[in-house]
């Protein structure tokens, strides 16, 4: 890992020497930067960049390097050693045996139970029932199962039962361009246009041209008329959570459809669910968010909100304080989607996963109820049923 942020260095045409690099890495052998990362930056710097003309350009290329490798919750998992999270071994249980297993009874358990095992803990532990560690039943830990657990320092999701994921993903934005392998989705959406004439008078209108030159004499008379647009307003909310990586390609098309289709149309992404903020592009949602509060004041309550994700996540996710993801929420997502349904009565939420498997998780239950049913899958049959929904308020 540590050779691409050499190379890197390389590139910018900053001098760095595989002495110096060497060097580096002997620092770390000793843990003179411990496991925070300001610590790795001055260690880094002061072995590789013997010239502080080369401060700023060091400082470029180690933001870039290091973007996405930080976890969210520094102040957490920067007191876990690296040595607890290394996978270490991979337990696979029976459904027999993962049946036998017990929660700790709930978000407010886990929590506290997390906070006993950070103080208390102090050395690694793998294959265990209750510390931080890999490949066992406790709750923390990665590469392991627990019914109702906080996965921290996994690569991906395996068994799809944390209630709580303490590890940054970095997201690409939807491409709005890609090309649709079909025009169904477009056929789809047009069910939703409405064209009126708005403007100024750019098209030349042959009917009235015609009847205007006929009672005038046979002396043209040419008539323009503004152009018919399509006035629906949309606003296109998108969830780029780990969940909805199966998902890409056909959310692709449904973004690049929209964005032919629908002359005034806004995208915002959100992780999961919708909490306090959202964001216009993934490569900076770290750093440039927009307060929903500001969306809901930006935009009339004439437009269609369509909400684009799988609703599949733990059901603190929804109705908890902290239970998003990968921020503290100090609200929970429930009460900020209730907002959004009092303000905007077209709403919808369109799900990529099949129809059959909804009443089989309980998020995706939660999520129909607090948009009164009005949640549809991704299917062609299901965009004709939801654009004839968004006709109607809820």
């Amino acid at each position: 890992m540590l050779t691409e942020l050499f190379y890197n260095l390389r590139k910018a045409q900053i001098p760095v020497s595989i002495t110096e690099y060497l060097t580096l890495l002997r620092g770390l052998e000793k843990h003179l930067a411990g496991y925070s990362i300001d610590a790795f930056y001055y260690l880094a710097r002061s072995t590789l960049v013997k010239d502080e003309r080369f401060f700023d350009r060091f400082d470029q290329v180690f933001s870039d390097y290091v973007r996405g490798k930080e976890t969210v919750f520094d102040e957490i998992i920067g007191e876990i050693p690296l040595e607890w999270l290394i996978k270490q071994k991979e337990l696979n249980l029976s459904d027999e045996e993962k049946a036998m297993i017990e929660s700790l009874g709930g978000w407010d358990k886990l929590m506290e139970t997390l906070r006993k095992r950070l103080e208390e803990q102090k050395k690694e532990h793998h294959g265990g029932n209750k510390m931080i560690g890999t490949g066992g039943t406790s709750p923390f830990g990665a590469y392991g199962y627990n019914p109702e657990g906080v996965r921290i320092g996994q690569a991906e999701s395996r068994q799809g039962r944390a209630v709580k994921v303490w590890d940054q993903r970095n997201f690409q934005n939807l491409d709005d361009s890609v090309e649709l392998g079909t025009r169904n989705i477009k056929i789809a959406l047009r069910q939703l246009r409405r064209f009126a004439r708005e403007g100024a008078e750019e098209e030349l209108d042959l009917d009235d041209t015609i009847a205007s030159t006929a009672r005038n004499a046979g002396y043209l008379e040419i008539k323009m008329v503004p152009e018919r647009h399509n006035t629906i307003k949309v606003l296109l909310f998108l969830d780029v959570g780990g969940s909805m990586d199966p998902h890409v390609k056909i959310c692709e098309e449904l973004f690049s459809a929209a964005r032919s289709e629908f002359k005034h149309l806004e995208h915002y992404y959100f992780h999961n669910f919708i909490y306090e903020s959202v964001w216009r592009d993934n490569q900076l949602r770290s750093n440039v968010r927009i307060p929903t509060t500001q969306v809901m004041n930006t935009y009339s309550a004439d437009h269609k909100i369509v909400f684009v994700g799988d609703a599949t996540m733990s059901p603190y996710e929804i109705m908890a304080v902290g239970g998003s993801v990968e921020h503290w929420n100090e609200e929970p997502g429930a009460t900020w989607m209730a907002r959004m349904m009092a303000l905007y009565p077209y709403a919808i939420w369109l799900n990529p996963q099949p129809e059959d498997y909804w009443g089989h998780i309980p998020s995706i239950t939660m999520t129909q109820e607090l948009l009164s049913d009005r949640m549809f899958p991704l299917t062609v049959d299901g965009l004709e049923r939801a654009m004839k929904a968004l006709k109607k308020s809820h």
